[in-house]
């Protein structure tokens, strides 16, 4: 079993995981609204944040972070990996996204493919987990 682990550390901000991932789903255009990750900014830092059970965050920072007018803490986001738990939706249908890991394998996922800096890399989980 693998997993996307993040490391908020090395982001720069440059979306291509939000890019890669529309692509890979829409297959026929762009719209980082549709991707299962989303790249957060907070005091000129970045956090990728995928939506579903693919993934696994180390618990780094303890801040608040303010989208529109909703304030979340950083359990908040953490908690998307929850795979009972949804932060995106469809933008048009209103259904939830989440990670599906492309659909295929390790090292599959777009997002992780197309991060030049490293901030999304593949981990094996123990199957006993």
């Amino acid at each position: 079993m693998y997993k996307i682990k993040v490391d908020h550390t090395k982001c720069v901000g440059c979306r291509y995981c939000e890019l890669a991932c529309s692509l890979n789903h829409l297959t026929t255009a762009l719209n980082p609204k549709k991707a299962r990750i989303r790249v957060l900014k907070e005091n000129n830092r970045f956090f990728p944040v995928i939506s579903g059970p693919s993934t696994q965050a180390a618990c780094n920072i303890k801040i608040d972070l303010v989208i529109g007018e909703k304030v979340y803490d950083f359990c908040d986001i953490c908690r998307a990996a929850c795979p009972f738990k949804d932060i995106f939706k469809d933008p048009n249908t209103g259904s939830a996204v989440q990670c599906d890991f492309c659909g295929i394998d390790a090292p599959g996922p777009a997002c992780v493919k197309w991060c030049p800096t490293g901030a999304l890399s593949i981990e094996e989980v123990p199957s006993y987990i």
